[in-house]
């Protein structure tokens, strides 16, 4: 599968790419807002990782872009962040995110919530 990781810690980025790469998927990076809502549309990965806090505007509004589009609104989308708020997985999913998963990443978490999502 291709997954779309929109990261913008470079850090948390490659260790996410290199735990889907071994789980045998195609990672895309990128490292922005604007950057993820293109690749998106021109990569048309299978699933897309998406940080809620990156430049260039927020994953929030980045899942709603995804979401509007007809080109996107069918990729599942797996919210990854450190946020402490309670609300923010409730939020993610009246957006239209598919999961949320929380930072730090457990690996195995990681790959069984790809491999849920596209079922």
């Amino acid at each position: 599968m291709k997954v779309l990781v929109a990261e913008d810690d470079k850090v948390m980025s490659k260790m996410m790419c290199g735990i889907l790469q071994e789980g045998g998927h195609t990672a895309i990076p990128a490292y922005d807002a604007m950057q993820a809502t293109m690749y998106a549309i021109k990569q048309s990965p299978d699933v897309v990782l998406l940080d809620i806090n990156m430049p260039g505007g927020t994953g929030m509004g980045v899942l709603t872009k995804l979401k509007a589009s007809s080109r996107t609104s069918t990729i599942p989308v797996i919210v990854v962040s450190g946020s402490t708020d309670p609300a923010v997985p409730k939020q993610v999913e009246a957006l239209g995110a598919a999961r949320f998963l929380a930072k730090p990443i457990d690996p195995d978490a990681l790959l069984t919530a790809v491999a849920d999502v596209m079922k």
